[in-house]
């Protein structure tokens, strides 16, 4: 554990801030769901929560059959990194922070399909070699929880219509699963 030497008290209902640095650096957002542990020693842990990390094996085994299949780089990510990957080595992207762009892309919740000329958005924080080809929004009852995405090499051919569809038939399915 890494000390910051941040001290915050409780208030009278029992809540603490989490101070605007640690947020911004952990990417917590309003909202967010975190996971408390307790220690032995009557130490507490703030986790952020994942649902998506429920799906994580369900979601890499997906990426495998994608990737196999079509011969593409199969990825899924939840709102923070990337959870599944297939087609690339996973030290290069796997765990790897989202980058900003794509957060913003799903937050907009929209399907994206890459068009030659128009700007490339990198998958991940720092892994230039990859960009999106397509990304779909996993939906769970409304809520974002991640995307599925289809990404391209520096010198790949922009993806067809029927690779967006399959990327949101996938993100559709772990919806769905999450559901469950």
């Amino acid at each position: 554990m890494k000390a910051t030497g941040i001290v915050r008290r409780v208030d009278d209902l029992g809540r603490i801030v989490i101070p605007k640095e640690i947020r911004r650096t952990l990417r917590i957002r309003e909202g967010d769901p975190l996971e408390i542990y307790t220690e032995k020693d009557g130490g507490v842990i703030f986790r952020k929560y994942s649902p998506m990390g429920d799906l994580q094996d369900f979601a890499s085994q997906m990426c495998d059959a994608i990737g196999s299949n079509t011969g593409r780089i199969a990825a899924v990510a939840d709102r923070d990194a990337i959870i599944a990957l297939s087609g690339a080595p996973k030290r290069e992207l796997l765990d790897k922070p989202n980058s900003e762009a794509l957060g913003k892309l799903m937050e907009q919740r929209r399907n994206y399909r890459y068009e030659t000329g128009a700007p490339r958005i990198q998958a991940a924080d720092g892994a230039d070699k990859y960009h999106l080809g397509v990304a779909a929004p996993i939906l769970s009852q409304g809520d974002l929880m991640g995307c599925v995405m289809l990404l391209l090499g520096e010198n790949d051919a922009p993806l067809s219509e029927q690779d967006q569809a399959l990327a949101q038939t996938a993100a559709s399915f772990l919806g769905k699963q999450m559901e469950n």
